[in-house]
């Protein structure tokens, strides 16, 4: 099984005071045990650097601490999928071709890249976002 993990689920994982951290935290303990292949898109190693150190859920993260745990918790164990500047131009065409703007187009980039691994199933708390701008990928698209 190859799973792939949204920004949206990793912070939550990562930040016990969330409201959605038993249900992100669970899953990230599956991935680290390596129950299942594990992906992130590189494009998400940056959104949650940007949110562990804002968050208003605790106070915020140093960007130390920040970076130290991503190392430890997702670069330890994910595989990181890159996206090519092709893969760019083919989002952008996406977004364009369905009418969608704005900040749904990182979500594109992380759908292109969970396409890219071909992966079976794509966890996120956004999973409409989702489903909006990669609407072949719906039936893998879930909440954990």
């Amino acid at each position: 099984m190859r799973q792939l993990f949204d920004t949206s689920v990793l912070i939550p994982a990562l930040v016990e005071a969330h409201p959605f951290h038993d249900r992100a935290f669970r899953l990230l303990g599956a991935a680290h045990r390596r129950e299942f292949d594990w992906f992130v898109s590189q494009h998400t190693i940056a959104e949650l650097y940007c949110g562990l150190t804002r968050l208003p859920y605790h106070e915020k993260m140093t960007p130390r601490l920040a970076q130290d745990a991503i190392r430890r918790n997702v670069l330890a164990y994910a595989s990181v999928v890159a996206l090519s500047a092709g893969d760019y131009e083919a989002v952008m065409g996406r977004m364009a071709e369905l009418g969608l703007s704005g900040p749904l187009i990182y979500d594109a980039l992380i759908a292109r890249a969970a396409e890219k691994a071909g992966v079976d199933k794509l966890f996120t708390f956004n999973p409409a976002h989702f489903k909006m701008v990669w609407p072949e990928g719906a039936d893998i698209i879930t909440e954990p």
